[in-house]
C-alpha cells in the first residue's frame, strides 16, 4: 500500500509527529510514504529516518499553497531537495503573515455573533509548531466545545448526526474560513507557476493536490492548470468520488501526466480520513498505478 499525502505537527492543522505518522503507516501495511506538510518541509528528515529504520520507502515531499487567477490551490512536491532555500523562504513568508490573518479571522468570527477570545485561541494552538497561527479548524474546535452554543443553528450541522459531522473541524474550515467564505483571513501566496518552478528547481515533481476539492464543479479547467508545466495529478484522494477519480485518471493518461494517491490524513481535524484510505478504497488500483508512474518518473 502507498500513501503520499499526510500531515504532521509541522502543518498548522496536523496532530502527530513525523515519527508517529511513519510508525502508524507501518502498522497499516503502508510501504511507500511521504509526509507533505503545509508550506513546510521540516518533517522530512525525521520521517525519512523513521522510515528507513522500519524498512519503508520514503519520498520527500511538501504541500504548498499557491494562487492561479486569484484562486487558492495546493501543490504537492515530490522528490524535492528539502535544503532548497525556496521552501524556507515560503515558510517564513507564511509565518510572517499568520498573526495578522488570525486576528482578521477572529474579528470576522465575532461578527457572526460568537464570543471567542485571543486567549482561548492561543490555548487551543499552544502545542502547534506554527505559533500564533490559528486555523478554521481551531475556531471550530473552540466554538463546538462551548456549552452556550450547544443549540446554535450555525454549529448544528457539525455536531453528531449533522450533515457535516463526519469531519466537523475541517468542514467548519471549508464552510466559513476558506477563500471566499465569511471568516477567511487573507495570506499572500506565490503563483502556481512560481511554486512549480521552485519544485522543479529543487529536483522534484509538481503534482496538483486533490483537484476535486479545489475545482468543485470546474473540473474541466484541469487541463488549463496542467498546461502550466505541472507533472501530475493527485487522482486518488479521500476527497474524490469514483466519478472524479475516473475523469482525473483518464485526463492524466491522455496528457501523459503522473498519477498519485494520498489520504490527506491529519489526525483529529479529519477523524473520518484514515492513512492509506485512498489506495485501499480503489481496490489496489491506486497503489499499483502510483508505484508504476513514480518509477517511470524516476522518483522510486
Amino acid at each position: 500500500m502507498i500513501d503520499l499525502h499526510m500531515h504532521s505537527r509541522y502543518s498548522d492543522d496536523g496532530e502527530f509527529t513525523p515519527e508517529c505518522l511513519v510508525f502508524r503507516c507501518k502498522e497499516q501495511g503502508i510501504r511507500i510514504v511521504s509526509v507533505t506538510d503545509h508550506n513546510c518541509v521540516r518533517a522530512n528528515q525525521e520521517a525519512r529516518k523513521a522510515a528507513e529504520s522500519l524498512g519503508l520507502s520514503y519520498i520527500s515531499g511538501g504541500e504548498f499553497d499557491c494562487m492561479y487567477h486569484g484562486r487558492n490551490f495546493h501543490m504537492l512536491g515530490y522528490g524535492i531537495d528539502c535544503e532548497n532555500e525556496a521552501f524556507a523562504k515560503l515558510e517564513r513568508a507564511v509565518m510572517d503573515q499568520s498573526r495578522r490573518a488570525s486576528l482578521e479571522m477572529l474579528e470576522k468570527t465575532r461578527k457572526l455573533g460568537f464570543s471567542v477570545t485571543e486567549e482561548e485561541m492561543d490555548r487551543v494552538s499552544s502545542e502547534a509548531f506554527w505559533k500564533g497561527k490559528w486555523t478554521g479548524e481551531m475556531f471550530g474546535e473552540v466554538l463546538l466545545s462551548k456549552p452556550e452554543y450547544e443549540d446554535h443553528p450555525l454549529l448544528k450541522p457539525y455536531r453528531k448526526g449533522g450533515e457535516r459531522s463526519d469531519n466537523p473541524y475541517v468542514n467548519f474550515y471549508w464552510d466559513f474560513y476558506s477563500q471566499g467564505k465569511p471568516c477567511h483571513g487573507s495570506i499572500s501566496y506565490p503563483s502556481m507557476e512560481e511554486v512549480a518552478d521552485w519544485i522543479h528547481g529543487a529536483g522534484g515533481l509538481s503534482v496538483l493536490a486533490h483537484p476535486g476539492a479545489n475545482l468543485k464543479g470546474r473540473e474541466k479547467e484541469l487541463e488549463e492548470l496542467l498546461a502550466l508545466e505541472l507533472d501530475g495529478i493527485e487522482v486518488f484522494s479521500s476527497y474524490h468520488s469514483e466519478a472524479q477519480e475516473k475523469y482525473f485518471l483518464e485526463t492524466a493518461e491522455r496528457l501523459g501526466k503522473l498519477v498519485t494517491c494520498g489520504s490527506d490524513f491529519h489526525g483529529k481535524t479529519k477523524p473520518a480520513v484514515f492513512l492509506g484510505e485512498a489506495a485501499a478504497n480503489s481496490g489496489g488500483q491506486a497503489g499499483e498505478i502510483t508505484v508504476h508512474v513514480l518509477k517511470e518518473g524516476g522518483i522510486l
